[in-house]
């Protein structure tokens, strides 16, 4: 609807969308400052505190992602130490894993690297909200700084910039990341997307362009070939991790799509490979712990130590930039999901 034609029905656009902070005030949430964002029936909050991380979403009132047991919680003392990080992994519909590790903690010539690295605990510099028209658009938009730094060690940037528009029901996350030492850095990258009950059950179907799919470990074989289907939860089942190599398109453009065919709701991921030449999907069935991760990565699930598994780290080199875009689409209904599905298989030549 025309701007003019919006505001006959409206006084504030704060009816319909806005930018608001909020603090938490209990719990391991506790002090925790947050950015709700709220776009028409889209709704999610940006995590000031912890990069600028998306804590959930809904979307039509549905609940789309995955919370772990711990449940939301700020910063801890325990955020990097060792197993305990496991305790500080709350999921969210996603959190930013890096920039030194990505994987299981681990020490290497004498130094720790924490359980999916330190910059998913790394509370934001330069926050900056707003919402605003833009000619016809009206614009939702979080933006902030992330450093993760060491003295005679390294000096990473990540500038980050969160915006919806109000009347699309996306998300698009803009990732800046520049290395501002004087030396070449390593930089290990993955999004972990989480999704979780009710857009996650046995009536989720994932939409995978999948050329090959590889078991991460033998808990993971035999389990290929249920990737795109979500099974109902078993008590104390192990955790299943699988490699995708992802067909793209002749500019390295891919998607994936999560759909619920009960709800009839759905999830269109969209980014480019260029930095991202990995994907990994994370598959937990385990009852309590309910979730399906989308893993788009610069680096390989095995991390450190590097080897010929993985293929040696990804490098920045001194005030070297790189920028990743991903954006998340929600759509519902039978004719929109029948319309998205075709589109999925027409890109990738499918049948």
């Amino acid at each position: 609807m025309e701007k003019k034609k919006l505001y006959q029905y409206i006084g504030n656009m704060q009816q319909l969308a806005y930018v608001r902070p909020v603090e938490c005030e209990e719990g391991r949430a506790e002090n925790m400052k947050v950015l709700q964002v709220k776009n028409g029936p889209l709704s999610y909050q940006v995590m000031a505190d912890k990069c600028l991380d998306v804590a959930e979403v809904s979307y039509k009132g549905v609940n789309i992602n995955f919370l772990s047991k711990p449940g939301l919680q700020g910063r801890n003392h325990y955020d990097t130490n060792g197993e305990e990080a496991l305790r500080s992994i709350m999921g969210g519909f996603f959190f930013t894993a890096g920039m030194e590790n990505i994987c299981a903690p681990c020490t290497v010539e004498g130094k720790d690297y924490p359980m999916h690295g330190r910059v998913r605990t790394t509370p934001a510099e330069h926050v900056c909200r707003d919402a605003f028209w833009d000619g016809e658009n009206y614009v939702l938009k979080v933006s902030g700084e992330m450093r993760e730094a060491e003295l005679f060690g390294e000096n990473m940037v990540l500038r980050r910039e969160i915006s919806s528009v109000y009347g699309e029901n996306s998300i698009t996350v803009r990732d800046e990341i520049t290395n501002e030492a004087y030396r070449p850095e390593p930089l290990m990258l993955l999004y972990h997307i989480n999704m979780g009950y009710p857009f996650l059950s046995e009536d989720t179907r994932l939409y995978i362009p999948t050329k090959e799919v590889t078991p991460r470990d033998e808990a993971s074989k035999g389990h290929e070939d249920g990737y795109d289907r979500m099974d109902a939860p078993k008590p104390n089942e192990p955790e299943y991790v699988f490699i995708h190599d992802l067909m793209t398109d002749e500019d390295g453009n891919t998607q994936i799509l999560v759909i619920n065919e009960v709800l009839q709701i759905g999830m269109k991921l969209c980014y480019n490979t260029k930095y991202l030449p990995y994907f990994m999907e994370w598959k937990s069935t385990a009852a309590g712990d309910y979730v399906i991760g989308l893993e788009p990565s610069n680096s390989s699930v095995y991390g450190r130590p590097f080897h010929e598994k993985n293929g040696g780290p990804h490098m920045l080199a001194p005030f070297e930039k790189e920028e990743n875009r991903l954006t998340f689409a929600f759509f519902d209904g039978r004719d929109e999901i029948e319309k998205e599905v075709c589109g999925f298989k027409k890109k990738f030549h499918l049948q």
